[in-house]
């Protein structure tokens, strides 16, 4: 691994973004506008009431497909339930892409590469959010 950077953000959310076998457009457009607009930054009262939208924050979207893995059977998790890489990126692009359209800065790692992602977690608020 190398130390380059290949992508990076100011204020906003870390998104890692696990593609299912199922996934189609319709659940990329549902995530981003989900995401976009989900109300967990602070306001002035401390409460959290603000969106990405109304920071103005950004975005970096990180491709991972460990998030699809099973490990109900067995000790190896099993990623059967992952979308083909092909397919993956093709819809991991295309999610980027919906922040873009809404004018929010998208940052993205290298898709199908070993990275070192750091982190500096302003708060206790890290979620899942699925589109089934």
């Amino acid at each position: 691994m190398n130390d380059q950077t290949v992508g990076q953000i100011g204020p906003g959310l870390l998104v890692l973004l696990g593609v299912s076998v199922s996934d189609e457009e319709k659940d990329a457009d549902y995530l981003a506008d989900k995401i976009a607009h989900l109300r967990i930054f602070e306001d002035d009262a401390g409460k959290m009431n603000r969106s990405l939208v109304d920071t103005g924050g950004e975005i970096m979207v990180v491709s991972q497909f460990t998030l699809l893995g099973d490990c109900r059977k067995g000790r190896r998790p099993s990623f059967v339930g992952a979308a083909p890489p092909e397919r993956a990126e093709k819809l991991y692009e295309y999610f980027v892409g919906q922040f873009r359209l809404k004018g929010i800065p998208a940052a993205t790692g290298q898709f199908q590469a070993m990275m070192a992602v750091s982190l500096v977690n302003d708060g206790p608020v890290t979620l899942i959010i699925e589109s089934k």
